[in-house]
């Protein structure tokens, strides 16, 4: 395919001149990965050949574009509103997503338009209705936009999924797939199914570095507001720059401290997924007509929407992974030929360390990115329901056709035939219950056993569970509303655990009828001083960069007089963490033993680490009061010294510490609830009615105590078990972990060590209710008693 003169003529009347990766995908013939920079014109690439194709005429769908996001969708259809109008084409652009009218979508059953912009849940929907046959029958391609987004969790194991079933309804179907510049193409592709990587020319190297600031980081923190005027200053500077943070939490208090100090009235936005979508669309509204010179955002702002007249990005934190921070910094000078400019401003020391690895890494085009596993059942589960939606199935084909889906290809027989088990009668312990028989075999076939069920199946399909808030009160009739909590948090807490809401510490007592009840506890230090929602983890190659730089004094050069400094005096006084060598010291402090471990896991894993620690520290007696963790360390404080930490880093009895741990603790109940959604085993939207978080959680929990009792192998306690083990606790990482560290270096100091002082001052401390607090009790009663002269 060449491109017709119309086309080349468009081309030059925009003063453009066509990519060659544009020509290449124009020519290719089967399944292709395009591989660009933010500002590449992946977008256009990827709908050329529909464009020259759709200039002779074509009956039905004949381009499907699939993105992660809603909004994306309306920005793309913008802009391919101008091609198509100055060529003169006829050609019918419609979307279809959650925010398209009933009445739209009615009619996309029986006139689909020539392009349909969507995304991979309302596909899924559109595939489980009978007429799916007829409206993708004519498909000829499928363009999905932002790919390595939507391989990074299960929303993408669903659309692979879709992709197979579109294969198998229109097998000359051709798949070009559009992503960022990622670490391993050829990884992408696979999941892909299999496709061609055309690697674009990455652009000019990005004008990056780190914010030069009036004062230095401070030792711990996470919200940079020290550098509020120099980022003022750079706004000031800047045409409209992007502000990115790491938390919404953070986004929401780093707006509010700007704004504190921006004498100026400089016009400055906030942007984040929780904000209502008229707040979103207001601010994205005003960036593309230039009526803000900045905009606080997190992720929400990561993919797609093009706003020409950004020139600055700054991010606030460490980036924490290098594919995200390139991501962000291609939002700057979204221009092919153009360099990207981005200034990074780390929080705290250690943060100091990691922007300067990470900028490191970017120079040398080095990105980060762990693999992932195999394709999850609970998502196979929730296909094989919605497959049988839309009409009878064969067991061996649609095996079949799952295996041509990348996440799937290694899919085992027995694995599938226990998600149809589960489909059809959810289960040994539940195939009793009419509610869980939901499929029956006649004739060879797997069908709805009431094809009334087709409707609940397709309200509640989808990946994302979203977290629900829960009421915190004080206990007793007609005690106190004190605010919300997100409910994965309040899975966490046991009786007795503080915390603070509202600047208040409170104890956590119960959960009745889905309230969180509390008692006010003043004095106490609460389990978490600062409750900012998911915090990112470190990634596991940007974290190997940190050590090696801490580890290599020749390398120390690169960071600031201070962090030089600071390393010397830790160098002298105990040792450096380097690879190869897991070092962790004992010091006193306060009339408290501690003990530090410089592990680079990431905070999950450095978080999981401590509480099996602490769990064996109290079975040896060594009274643990309580821990902090960070992506790079970890320190316990108790009443007892380590001196020797072999036997608390031992793999087996780590892992099966990790198994008791799990077992009984909230954390799989939450887990549970997500893989018991998504894989239909819980419905969340009933007709006429939407099943609260509360309502969802309590009917868990009561399925996942059942399962637990009388079927413990079942397929969703699997599913939740291995998602627990790898997503929630990170324990792979501890693992890693432990097969980097071929040595352990103890040291045992008469003081605090310099890399340990900052971990002191972190929030987020986490006490250990055990044995060390009652020793505590006893000796506080003795000193009572002596000193009211009782001995």
């Amino acid at each position: 395919m060449t491109l017709p003169p119309a086309f080349q003529d468009w081309f030059a009347r925009q003063g453009w001149e066509p990519h060659p990766h544009q020509i290449d995908l124009l020519n290719a013939t089967g399944d292709s990965l395009l591989i660009a920079p933010t500002g590449g014109g992946k977008t256009l690439a990827g709908f050329l050949p529909s464009l020259v194709e759709l200039t002779q005429p074509h009956k039905g769908m004949h381009t499907l574009y699939v993105s992660p996001l809603k909004a994306l969708t309306a920005d793309i259809a913008r802009n391919l509103a101008r091609p198509v109008a100055d060529l003169g084409l006829e050609i019918r652009i419609e979307d279809r997503t959650g925010d398209t009218r009933a009445s739209q979508k009615a009619r996309q059953k029986v006139d689909p338009p020539d392009i349909l912009l969507t995304t991979p849940e309302s596909l899924s929907l559109m595939l489980s209705y009978e007429q799916a046959p007829a409206i993708f029958g004519g498909l000829r391609r499928v363009v999905l936009d932002e790919l390595h987004a939507l391989a990074e969790n299960k929303r993408g194991d669903q659309l692979m999924l879709g992709l197979a079933r579109l294969r198998t309804l229109a097998p000359d179907l051709i798949v070009t797939g559009l992503s960022a510049t990622v670490e391993d193409p050829d990884r992408l592709a696979g999941f892909m199914g299999g496709a061609r990587v055309i690697n674009a020319d990455p652009g000019p190297d990005p004008d990056i570095a780190m914010l030069r600031t009036a004062r230095s980081a401070p030792w711990s923190g996470g919200g940079g507001h020290y550098a509020v005027p120099d980022v003022l200053a750079e706004i000031a500077r800047a045409t409209t720059t992007i502000i990115f943070m790491n938390t919404r939490a953070q986004a929401e208090l780093f707006f509010q401290a700007i704004w504190a100090q921006n004498d100026d009235n400089l016009p400055i936005g906030l942007h984040h997924g929780s904000l209502a979508r008229d707040a979103r669309q207001r601010v994205e509204a005003a960036m593309a007509a230039g009526e803000l010179r900045a905009v606080v955002a997190t992720g929400s702002l990561d993919l797609g929407i093009d706003w020409g007249a950004v020139d600055l990005v700054i991010q606030v934190g460490a980036p924490k992974n290098v594919k995200r921070l390139v991501q962000r910094i291609g939002r700057a000078n979204h221009r092919y030929n153009a360099p990207s400019r981005a200034r990074i401003v780390p929080a705290n020391r250690f943060e100091v360390i990691e922007c300067v690895a990470a900028l490191a890494a970017v120079r040398e085009r080095d990105l980060d990115g762990d693999p992932r596993g195999p394709g999850p059942l609970d998502v196979l589960c929730q296909h094989i329901l919605l497959t049988a939606c839309a009409g009878p199935f064969d067991a061996d084909a649609l095996f079949a056709e799952v295996r041509t889906a990348g996440p799937y290809a290694a899919l085992a027989r027995e694995d599938f035939d226990a998600c149809l088990d589960f489909a059809a009668t959810g289960g040994y312990a539940l195939r009793a219950y009419d509610r869980w028989q939901r499929l029956m075999a006649r004739d060879g076939l797997w069908r709805l056993r009431d094809p009334r069920a087709a409707r609940d199946l397709r309200m509640n399909i989808g990946t994302i569970v979203e977290p629900e808030s829960l009421k915190v009160r004080y206990r007793g009739r007609g005690g106190a509303m004190l605010g919300e909590v997100e409910e994965g948090f309040a899975a966490t807490l046991e009786p007795g655990d503080t915390f603070l809401i509202g600047g208040q510490t409170v104890r956590y007592d119960a959960l009745r009828e889905m309230v969180v009840e509390v008692t006010r506890q003043p004095a106490k230090e609460p389990k978490i001083a600062l409750y900012s929602g998911l915090k990112l983890a470190t990634s596991t190659q940007l974290s190997h960069r940190v050590l090696a730089m801490i580890g290599d004094p020749t390398r120390h050069a690169a960071l600031p007089e201070d962090t030089r400094d600071w390393l010397a005096l830790q160098a002298r006084l105990s040792a450096l963490p380097r690879p190869g060598t897991l070092v962790c010291e004992t010091f006193p402090r306060n009339g408290r033993w501690h003990f530090s471990l410089f592990g680079f896991a990431g905070r999950n894993a450095m978080q999981t680490l401590g509480l099996l620690m602490t769990r064996t520290m109290e079975v040896a007696g060594l009274g643990p009061l309580g821990f902090i963790a960070t992506d790079y360390a970890l320190l316990i404080w108790s009443l007892d010294a380590v001196t020797d930490p072999a036997p608390l880093l031992d793999r087996d009895a780590l892992r099966e510490g990790l198994g008791d741990w799990l077992g009984s603790n909230a954390v799989m109940k939450r887990s549970f609830r997500n893989v018991a959604t998504i894989g239909g085993l819980i419905q969340r939207n009933l007709p006429g009615l939407r099943k609260s978080g509360r309502q969802a959680t309590f009917s868990s929990d009561i399925l996942y105590d059942t399962l637990r009792r009388y079927d413990p192998d079942h397929l969703m306690l699997r599913i939740t078990a291995e998602e627990a083990r790898r997503g929630l606790v990170d324990f792979g990482r501890i693992e890693e972990m432990l097969d980097r560290s071929d040595r352990l270096d103890h040291r045992m100091l008469d003081r605090v060590s310099p890399l340990a002082a900052p971990l002191l001052l972190e929030y987020g401390r986490v006490p250990i209710a055990g044995h060390g607090v009652e020793r505590l009790a006893e000796a506080e009663a003795a000193a009572l008693m002596a000193e009211a002269g009782l001995t």
